[in-house]
């Protein structure tokens, strides 16, 4: 009898833990979903606006905490856009952008929907903004920079390679001696070069005029740079880009709310130093 109960009592300890195990990450991630709008309520009271985050990093969500690479996505810009929608003219939207850049279809898109909202509209970059993510800020009627964050080139990619490389590439060589598949790849990479420096021209004009607008266009798409170019604050105001560096604290609060998944060790650690009074501000 006692063996029975034994038994049946680690059988029971067994599925509970199993339950355990699948069950708790999926509370953590909502307790930090919680943590994130409440964040973002007081932000948004505090500025008088609407916030929308788009926000990349690696999340482990699940049994094995598998980590899951994200990038501006078609799901992205149907979410965005609805935020958008559902925003009142009349209420500034602050979009807080941390992204490698992505799809440039979806990055157009959320960046036509910026540029076409009628109150001011904000993007801010706590860390980094490439690429695709550089796109969308152009829209912006104002970009807040952290002094250390980044923007990047806008120059297309092809196959795994920048749409200028490949043009160049395929100029320095007779047509005879270029495949047919790599001359096609040549006229596609033109084509979606000329398609987004019209874009961001688009996007320009009318926060620095027409000519200016095209030599930023042009500097931007042209391959002047590597893809991955750290666009500082500094060389974006050397592009005639208003930027601000008054990036509010809770952005910063509200980053500390997605982390990195606990299976990647980190790297880095610190003690946080305490403010003025000696105490450490929470939000």
């Amino acid at each position: 009898m006692a063996s029975d109960f034994a038994s049946g009592f680690m059988s029971a300890l067994w599925w509970l833990f199993l339950v355990w195990i699948i069950v708790a990450p999926q509370l953590r991630y909502k307790q930090l979903e919680l943590a994130r709008k409440n964040v973002m309520m007081k932000l948004g009271k505090k500025r008088g606006s609407n916030v929308i985050t788009m926000i990349h990093r690696q999340e482990s969500i699940g049994l094995f905490g598998i980590p899951f690479y994200r990038f501006i996505s078609i799901e992205d810009s149907e979410q965005v856009l609805r935020a958008i929608r559902n925003t009142p003219p009349d209420k500034p939207i602050d979009l807080i952008l941390h992204t490698p850049g992505g799809l440039v279809l979806a990055a157009s898109q959320i960046a036509k929907a910026i540029k076409s909202h009628k109150a001011k509209t904000t993007v801010i970059v706590p860390h980094y903004a490439m690429s695709g993510g550089t796109l969308i800020a152009l829209a912006a009627d104002e970009i807040v920079m952290d002094p250390n964050a980044v923007l990047g080139p806008v120059d297309p990619q092809l196959m795994n390679y920048p749409a200028p490389s490949i043009v160049k590439a395929v100029k320095q060589k007779e047509p005879k001696d270029v495949d047919d598949e790599t001359l096609i790849l040549a006229d596609v990479a033109e084509k979606a070069i000329i398609q987004v420096r019209e874009f961001v021209f688009e996007l320009l004009k009318d926060k620095m005029g027409e000519e200016k607008a095209k030599e930023v266009a042009k500097i931007m798409t042209e391959g002047r740079w590597t893809h991955d170019y750290p666009i500082t604050v500094e060389v974006a105001r050397e592009l005639g880009l208003q930027v601000s560096t008054d990036v509010p604290e809770e952005v910063y609060r509200l980053m500390d709310l997605y982390p990195q998944p606990m299976m990647q060790r980190q790297g880095v650690e610190f003690v946080p130093a305490p403010n003025k009074k000696g105490v450490n501000k929470n939000i």
